[in-house]
């Protein structure tokens, strides 16, 4: 007969596995209730068009927290990599430089990973300490191509791939969802899923087991330059421009917010890209209803804060429970 206190922490286990979705439930019917406009196709398709851009960089942000890393600079590299993009398809000036600002952005976004990965696995440098410097670099750098000013695009074409739509749906919330579904298929179902999962739960045992736990750890700073690099370039084509001072700012947060709120232990060894998609969407229901209420976008900060510690603390007690 089975243990019926066994049975009750499974049942605790799973409430926790669904608490992103339940949040999400619940958010959606307040917000529904809240606002006669918050149900209206256009908004709803602005919500996803938003979190697209910060939650294409949650989807990387997921395998590298779960693996027990953090980083701080895909803001800063994502302006870098828009900005130098649009640069590259200037010098063409024809629709014939738009293919290049694609492997531009795509390639400086996983360069700037890779950095970041051979500093913390090479050099054995907190993740915390090298990313928070190659975000200042990242970002100086940005300034300094341009002279702090905006990099404009001179192919109006280019604004096709932000700003377009297939079936009625802009195309950054295509490429959203179908990068959730191939990392989480990739988190789920294949080797190196299993072995970023077992890298963040225990590194000590995870090199008992014969895991290259430094390789693991580098590729998952990989995939999240690569992401950054896709949101560097659907941003920059959605405007056709970048701020080199204003674009990313606080990615970084909203990125980490999403991966919390969806779930993932910041601890590592946990967590799932579909927690990271509705963690994204609950951010921006959240954005999308103080503004629609009037609340000031001073305080909007103040209100993201709080729920990222109240995610954290939930993980603590659900923790402490098990």
């Amino acid at each position: 007969m089975k243990n019926p206190i066994a049975s009750l922490r499974e049942a605790k286990f799973d409430v926790s596995r669904f608490a992103p979705l339940i949040a999400l439930a619940v958010l959606f019917v307040i917000s529904a209730v809240a606002s006669p406009y918050f149900l209206k196709i256009q908004n709803l398709h602005n919500i996803l068009r938003q979190v697209s851009y910060t939650g294409i960089i949650a989807l990387g942000m997921t395998f590298v927290i779960i693996g027990g890393g953090i980083d701080l600079s895909v803001g800063s590299l994502s302006a870098m990599a828009g900005g130098v993009a649009i640069l590259a398809m200037n010098a063409l000036g024809t629709n014939a430089g738009i293919p290049l600002a694609i492997v531009v952005a795509l390639g400086l976004g996983a360069a700037g990973g890779a950095f970041n990965g051979i500093l913390i696995t090479r050099f054995r440098i907190a993740p915390f300490v090298v990313t928070l410097g190659t975000m200042s670099i990242f970002r100086s750098l940005a300034l300094y191509f341009i002279d702090a000013g905006e990099y404009r695009s001179m192919v109006y074409d280019y604004r096709l791939i932000g700003s377009g739509k297939f079936l009625g749906i802009f195309i950054p919330v295509w490429i959203f969802l179908g990068l959730a579904v191939v990392l989480q298929v990739v988190l789920n179902n294949t080797r190196f899923g299993r072995y970023v999962l077992a890298v963040g739960s225990n590194e000590r045992v995870a090199r008992y087991s014969a895991i290259k736990v430094n390789w693991i750890r580098f590729v998952t700073y990989l995939i999240v330059g690569s992401t950054v690099g896709v949101t560097a370039m659907l941003f920059g084509s959605r405007l056709n421009a970048v701020s080199s001072s204003n674009m990313g700012l606080f990615y970084e947060l909203d990125a980490i917010a999403a991966v919390v709120i969806g779930g993932t232990s910041m601890s590592g060894g946990a967590g799932t890209v579909l927690g990271t998609v509705l963690g994204a969407v609950i951010l921006g229901i959240i954005n999308n209803m103080l503004n629609m209420l009037g609340v000031s976008p001073y305080l909007q900060g103040t209100v993201k804060g709080l729920v990222i510690i109240f995610a954290v603390l939930l993980q603590y007690k659900s923790s402490r429970n098990t």
